[in-house]
């Protein structure tokens, strides 16, 4: 048996299939310009003598129900899903829960209805999640559905840390408050660590920081989040790559008198045109360093105020957290950029956290401590598996139903 996990977007459809019951990945594929002539699809699987092959398409894919259709054509021609009986469910990604969903749910007629009344919160992500349950529960009617919410991991949180300074009757009648983001990823980085240190994640203090285009931090106090970096929306918090991060709203008011910036306009300018983007010009934080090795002053800029946020996190969740014993880069900057993870350590030595810079500068596939030995926090680069973490919690769904 076999669990499919799809993550839809409003142009692509990302789908990875796992084999039951250790849940290793069986093919991972994706199609992408959904909606445009340019169609292409492929997915990636190991043939009988265990060597890779990718099968690739180029054909328009006129909507979410054709990409449904090409997956599954993928994998029957592949050889990894020759009956949809194979199929013990379906898990989706869906970004936005609200406080509806604490835990991944099977998905019902009530389940959809409620997703769609959570669109003003998340318009640009759970219309394009939702398309995709609605078209795969078209194709795959027999099989079980499961969506998984991006802000369950942060229910948690309490409302000293969840609310904010407005007028409360905003949180009772329009739902305004931090519910958080990356939460698949921040579970499933979470106990990795617990498995690493050979620790119950019930006995451990940990800071998670997700870096990437996206970018999000959270405070785990024995295995519950108890705050994270990102808000009502995924706008709030670290620097992004073409996102501001936390900022003063009144310079909206003055960007909207002086300059005179509609609604529409400031939220292109924050979401899309500031963040690593806005201060160099560029969000691939690659490219961002090597220019900023060879020189050049505003590249260095934005690596300085990215990780200097990122400093400024992991400081006051310590407090909040009253200590911590293990701190989590992860996401494709956490893993990958060493000097990410040095300018955001030091200094902070005096609070416990000592890295170690040979290895650091070590690139790894798998969990890697980069501590130095004297240092009283472990320092973990974990790489994270959201899809894995998905198919994880859709087979505790499944198994409940049993």
């Amino acid at each position: 048996m076999k669990i499919l996990v799809i993550n839809s977007g409003s142009s692509s459809l990302k789908f990875q299939l796992f084999n039951l019951p250790d849940l290793a990945v069986s093919a991972t594929g994706l199609v992408e310009q959904i909606g445009h002539e340019q169609g292409a699809a492929h997915v990636v699987f190991l043939d009988s003598n265990g060597v890779e092959q990718t099968i690739v398409r180029h054909e328009p894919v006129a909507d979410h129900r054709r990409a449904v259709r090409i997956m599954r054509e993928l994998l029957e021609e592949s050889g990894e899903l020759t009956n949809l009986s194979e199929l013990a469910g379906i898990g989706h990604r869906v970004v936005h829960g609200g406080e509806n969903f604490q835990q991944p749910v099977r998905v019902d007629e009530t389940v959809i209805s409620a997703i769609e009344q959570l669109i003003p919160l998340a318009p640009l992500h759970n219309p394009a999640n939702l398309m995709g349950i609605k078209v795969a529960m078209e194709h795959l009617a027999e099989t079980p559905q499961v969506a998984v919410f991006d802000t369950a991991f942060h229910q948690t949180i309490p409302a000293h840390a969840f609310l904010y300074a407005l007028p409360y009757k905003l949180y009772e009648e329009a739902q305004i408050r931090r519910y958080g983001f990356h939460g698949t990823s921040h579970s499933y980085v979470l106990r990795q660590a617990a498995l690493y240190l050979k620790q119950p994640a019930e006995s451990l203090k940990v800071i998670t920081l997700h870096l990437g285009n996206g970018a999000s931090a959270a405070a785990i106090r024995y295995g519950e989040c108890i705050d994270t970096s990102m808000g009502l929306t995924p706008l709030e918090g670290l620097v992004m790559g073409t996102r501001s991060g936390d900022l003063d709203p009144a310079i909206l008011f003055y960007l909207g008198r002086e300059r005179g910036l509609d609604m529409d306009a400031l939220d292109t300018l924050l979401n899309k045109e500031s963040g690593l983007k806005g201060i160099c010009g560029g969000s691939d934080m690659r490219t961002i360093t090597e220019a900023a090795a060879q020189g050049d002053d505003q590249a260095q800029l934005a690596l300085e105020i990215f990780c200097y946020r990122i400093k400024k996190y992991i400081g006051s969740y310590i407090a909040v957290l009253g200590g911590v014993d293990c701190i989590v880069f992860t996401g494709g900057i956490g893993e990958n950029s060493a000097i990410v993870r040095q300018m955001s350590c030091q200094g902070l030595e005096g609070l416990g956290l000592v890295i170690d810079e040979k290895k650091n500068k070590v690139r790894h596939k798998d969990t890697a401590k980069v501590h130095a030995s004297e240092s009283r926090i472990s320092l973990l680069v974990i790489p994270t598996n959201e899809e894995q973490e998905i198919a994880s919690q859709t087979l505790q769904v499944l198994n409940a139903m049993l």
